[in-house]
């Protein structure tokens, strides 16, 4: 009986903790002026929202090409019968602009092996990462490379949602 109080009580522990993490994230992004994802050309789903000198742009996810994302595939694993990757995503700046905010959308297929296999980035909703508030912005003619560790081989499904210079 001891047992299963400890671990019911070890499982509500790790539900807290996620919790109030995926919580801080959300804040610390608010904190910095950063609101939720939203596009002020209402662009939809389906479309990254491009904002620079306050006007808004709609492109078909993948057709957008003036800022983009390069996938390293840093090794792969097998831990306990479970398959893991490690990837670098380098977020690319040739504009002349630097880059004040940007959302990369991710779905299903970006699965991390834990709460500590993303670093560089902010999870602030499903499916929403951010820069984090040590990295204001990504100068013109510069990059950025964050990092995860996802369960699986296949290379997950990344997309800039917004990006504003």
């Amino acid at each position: 009986m001891k047992s299963i109080v400890l671990i019911l009580l070890g499982l509500l522990l790790t539900v807290a903790f996620v919790s109030a993490q995926s919580s801080e994230e959300f804040n610390d992004a608010v904190a910095r002026g950063r609101p939720p994802y939203s596009c002020p050309g209402n662009c939809g789903g389906e479309h990254t929202c491009h904002v620079k000198d306050n006007k808004c742009s709609c492109y078909d996810h993948g057709h957008y090409r003036e800022v983009y994302l390069v996938f390293k595939c840093i090794n792969s694993w097998v831990d306990c019968g479970r398959t893991y990757t490690q990837y670098d995503v380098t977020i690319v700046n040739p504009t002349n602009c630097n880059i004040l905010d940007i959302y990369i959308g991710y779905d299903y297929s970006f699965r991390l092996r834990d709460s500590s296999s993303l670093w560089n980035m902010v999870r602030i909703s499903p499916g929403v990462m951010t820069l984090p508030s040590y990295q204001e912005s990504i100068n013109a003619h510069a990059s950025y490379t964050f990092g995860f560790i996802i369960e699986g081989n296949r290379q997950p499904n990344l997309s800039i949602l917004y990006i504003r210079f």
